[in-house]
């Protein structure tokens, strides 16, 4: 593919934002963790607004990958399918900013995808990592990709959880979608503080089953244990409601297949039958995605489809875990150890 100078100036900015958030933390990194158990360490990674918390699962020394959680998830939605994979690697998975136990950001700050692709860096940088494998299900798995691509020396590994690591927006969209999404943030300011509503545990489950309906009963209480925060007469839920706004940084086609293109590390794609892909059905969409698909016959990347829905990893482990498990051995394992810390 041909890079062109519009597409580097574009690439240029991506890397300045990055780079801009991490500047601003880099001394404050600091780690600290409880000592593991069955349920996994508790991770804490101080950032300049405040934390980013996550679990870790495995040995002190086994090869380290982070685990990206989805839209409006937590670390939780990885419980589940950490113990199935291979007892070599030590699995971080966090909470990303606004979501689970992690500090929201700080008022008037929005959330986008290369913000997030910083708060990786961070707790990268926090870990000593110099290279390391990644797990991203869904949007983590965009942001996974994201950083893959701005960052292709560090990840050995990527593993997509029905995601294809890029959702183009059409050009056509995106000052509409910007615009709504600068004005979800303008209106939510000007809004008097108010009281979180506060629910019952069983109220909250409801609320959240009704939410997400492809969840099971156990899925809702996994996501559940960090994604409620006790209060007087109840419970409030911990994510930041600005989470829910749109997105305001948009890549289009040619940017995500420019981007793609940069990914060095083998890749490894596991779609539900009954997931996104099914989801994302329009017809502009679905233009996009075949694309994309395009671009997978390249012998690095591996596409599997397996029966369940977008949340298969946390309703149904044993579909997805011999796919990792196996991915992980042959692409991670099988290679010199190399500048792996944790």
């Amino acid at each position: 593919m041909t890079f062109t100078h519009r597409q580097g100036g574009f690439l240029n900015v991506l890397f300045m934002f990055v780079h801009v958030c991490l500047e601003t933390s880099r001394s404050l990194t600091r780690v600290t963790s409880a000592a593991m158990t069955n349920e996994g360490a508790e991770l804490s990674v101080p950032v300049p607004w405040g934390q980013i918390r996550g679990k870790v699962w495995g040995p002190d020394h086994g090869r380290p990958v982070l685990c990206v959680h989805g839209w409006a998830d937590n670390c939780g939605a990885f419980k589940a399918l950490i113990p199935l994979l291979p007892k070599e690697f030590r699995y971080v998975a966090l909470d990303l900013p606004g979501h689970g136990l992690s500090s929201h950001r700080p008022p008037g700050v929005f959330y986008c995808f290369p913000a997030y692709v910083a708060d990786v860096r961070r707790v990268a940088d926090a870990l000593r990592l110099r290279r390391f494998s990644i797990i991203g299900h869904s949007m983590g798995g965009e942001i996974a990709a994201l950083f893959t691509a701005l960052y292709p020396d560090m990840v050995d590994a990527l593993v997509l959880l029905d995601s294809f690591g890029f959702l183009p927006t059409d050009t056509e969209e995106v000052s509409r979608v910007m615009r709504q999404g600068m004005d979800e943030m303008l209106q939510f300011e000007k809004k008097t503080e108010e009281k979180r509503r506060v629910y019952s545990y069983e109220t909250a489950v409801q609320r959240l089953s009704a939410a997400n309906p492809t969840l099971s009963e156990r899925s809702v209480h996994v996501l559940l244990e960090r994604g409620l925060l006790q209060t007087e007469g109840g419970f409030v839920f911990s994510r930041d409601l600005r989470v829910h706004f749109k997105n305001i940084v948009r890549l289009s086609l040619e940017q995500s297949l420019d981007l793609q293109s940069r990914i060095q590390a083998s890749v490894l794609i596991v779609l539900a039958a009954g997931g996104s892909d099914r989801m994302l059905s329009e017809p502009a969409q679905n233009k996009f995605t075949s694309t994309l698909r395009q671009c997978l016959q390249d012998e690095k990347y591996t596409v599997a489809t397996v029966p369940g829905d977008h949340h298969v990893h946390l309703n149904d482990p044993e579909a997805v875990a011999p796919f990792v498990s196996n991915f992980l051995r042959t692409k991670v394992l099988s290679r010199p150890t190399g500048e792996h810390k944790l």
